[in-house]
């Protein structure tokens, strides 16, 4: 199924952030395709809470050039769109290295990606993560959903088995302590550009950036938490977490790839709720923070860890999308686009659900 649904934004809804606007655009029909920024998730929450194909792809494949960095190493830009057709066709269009953004350096050549499409799945190994489960704000309809939407793939011919993969579950801890100090240092302290970066640096975007000095009251609370963890973690411990965090992403990475030395593709739910109805005017700046940060358990340890990671849309449960997220081997993004295609091609994602 290709078909656009209804814009959770128009129902009172959030779009998730923060390619919000991208995905919404996109769901609504108003554009094509979009490309989004993705530290956290922030491609692929969109997409699934607006039943759209977003890839995060692997850490380089496309350029940041131009582009507000957040953190150097969990800066990623990637497609948004109605298909997967037109997901892999973006991303043909934006990847390969550019002498102006020192993350694309030594990575490989970008692939024709929609030869992927069609491709047969029989055989392929996908792992489905029990850690992507139960998390403490998951929904039993987005859990099960995900099951179901996974036992379509043995029906396409792989196969798909449970696996434990225990560090998972502390990719959020880690990723937490390294991005709340980096995002200070490296947006809020250095304008987006930091310091010893040899990339792109643009003036205009400095100077822009620079202006939130102008307007801190109008900064949403989780930002001003961030900000504030970022200042105390670094004067308190003097960057000790921050570069002990540093070293627990390479065990991180280490366990994903030990999986994916025996399964060619990871499972889980891209976000454990569905879209939640926007906060009311005045909502406290705790309910602001706890929505902020209840959707990325499971997104954000791929930014770390830099795996291409694809949501596709599996189900609706309210009336709501419900998203399924594949991560793959470095630079196998051709793969996910293979089983991701397969699935649109041969279910009515709408039709599964509770």
């Amino acid at each position: 199924m290709t078909g656009l649904v209804e814009n959770p934004a128009k129902r009172g809804h959030a779009a998730g952030g923060s390619s919000s606007g991208c995905a919404a655009l996109v769901a609504a029909g108003e554009v094509d395709m979009a490309i989004g920024g993705d530290q956290a998730g922030s491609i692929r929450i969109p997409a699934a809470h607006c039943g759209l194909y977003g890839l995060k792809p692997t850490f380089g494949r496309v350029p940041y050039t131009g582009a507000v960095s957040s953190e150097f190493v969990i800066d990623h830009l990637g497609p948004i769109t109605a298909s997967v057709e037109d997901n892999a066709l973006l991303l043909e269009c934006i990847a390969g290295p550019d002498p102006l953004d020192p993350r694309t350096a030594g990575t490989p050549a970008p692939e024709d990606y929609r030869d992927a499409l069609g491709r047969s799945i029989a055989g392929l190994s996908i792992a489905v993560v029990s850690e992507g489960f139960g998390h403490r704000s998951s929904q039993p309809d987005v859990d099960a959903t995900v099951r179901r939407a996974s036992a379509e793939f043995v029906r396409l011919g792989a196969k798909v088995q449970d696996i434990a993969l225990p560090w998972h579950r502390d990719g959020l801890a880690i990723w937490l302590v390294f991005a709340m100090e980096g995002y200070f240092g490296n947006l809020i302290r250095g304008n987006a550009f930091g310091g010893n970066h040899d990339g792109l640096q643009w003036s205009g975007l400095n100077d822009a950036v620079a202006r939130w000095r102008d307007h801190t009251d109008r900064l949403p609370p989780n930002l001003k938490l961030g900000m504030l963890m970022g200042e105390d973690a670094g004067r308190r411990y003097k960057r000790h977490y921050y570069v002990k965090a540093m070293n627990l992403v390479r065990r991180l990475c280490d366990a994903y790839d030990r999986a994916l030395e025996e399964h060619d593709l990871l499972l889980m739910p891209t976000v454990p709720v569905q879209a939640r109805p926007l906060p009311a005017p005045g909502a406290t700046p705790e309910t602001v923070i706890d929505l902020a940060f209840e959707n990325i358990d499971n997104t954000c340890p791929f930014n770390l860890t830099h795996h291409p990671a694809l949501s596709l849309p599996c189900g609706l449960a309210k009336g709501c999308p419900i998203g399924l997220m594949l991560v793959a081997k470095p630079f196998a993004e051709a793969t996910l686009y293979a089983a991701a295609y397969a699935f649109e091609q041969s279910v009515d994602w709408a039709s599964l659900g509770g």
